[in-house]
């Protein structure tokens, strides 16, 4: 997944990216609503995580904008703990709210807990080839023997497992992996597409090359 945070507190925002990108997930950190309004220009989120008080303006007049904009899900991260602020931030549209301080593992299972409301597909297992492939614990089952995938394998693989035939290139894969201001190239999904190969092999499962354009996954 990839998400947007909009927090002005450098240090917990660079907790929160650390802990999500730790989950495997993109994390794109923007510190102003002038920044974030430049990330949404030029990126696509699965969800955005909104502080409410920022240096140029209110969180809940930015949260306002977008909702007549797109149908981004939106959890609010709020110090704020009246219910009255709370009422009127789901009044605005917020998706969900969360007061600070907060718990990584709660902020992570209600990011969860939105995308299935708003319809992302919850985690299934998928069968791929011989093997069954369980994105909510990460593991890869194959004759009664699991391994557990890392955090981005796991990642590259649902995309894959959710996208069979499909033709994938290698930009469209390192945006759901990566932040937009990770240094990394193409060769790392080259890297990542090497080791899943080597996991898939005896499941019948193959990720094509598909030259000058990018990968596709064919299972039986």
């Amino acid at each position: 997944m990839r998400f947007l945070l909009v927090e002005d507190n450098a240090e917990l925002g660079d907790a929160v990216v650390a802990w999500l990108s730790m989950e495997g997930h993109a994390v794109d950190h923007a510190l102003t609503l002038a920044e974030a309004h430049d990330w949404l220009a030029v990126a696509e989120y699965d969800l955005m995580l909104l502080d409410v008080m920022l240096p140029d303006g209110d969180g809940r007049s930015f949260l306002r904008e977008t909702r007549t904009a797109e149908r981004l899900p939106v959890i609010v991260l709020t110090a704020r703990s009246q219910v009255a602020d709370r009422v009127d931030t789901l009044d605005l549209g917020a998706d969900d709210y969360l007061t600070k301080p907060f718990d990584f593992a709660e902020l992570e299972a209600r990011c969860r807990a939105v995308l299935r409301r708003r319809g992302t597909p919850a985690p299934v297992v998928i069968p791929l080839g011989s093997a069954l492939f369980d994105p909510s614990s990460g593991t890869l089952t194959q004759d009664g023997e699991s391994q557990r995938l890392r955090n981005r394998e796991l990642r590259l693989l649902e995309v894959f497992a959710r996208n069979k035939g499909q033709i994938l290139s290698k930009s469209h894969l390192l945006d759901r992996l990566f932040s937009q201001d990770a240094e990394v190239t193409e060769n790392a999904i080259e890297v990542y597409v090497g080791r899943l190969r080597r996991r898939l092999q005896q499941a019948g499962v193959q990720i094509e090359t598909v030259r000058g354009v990018g990968y596709r996954m064919t299972a039986p």
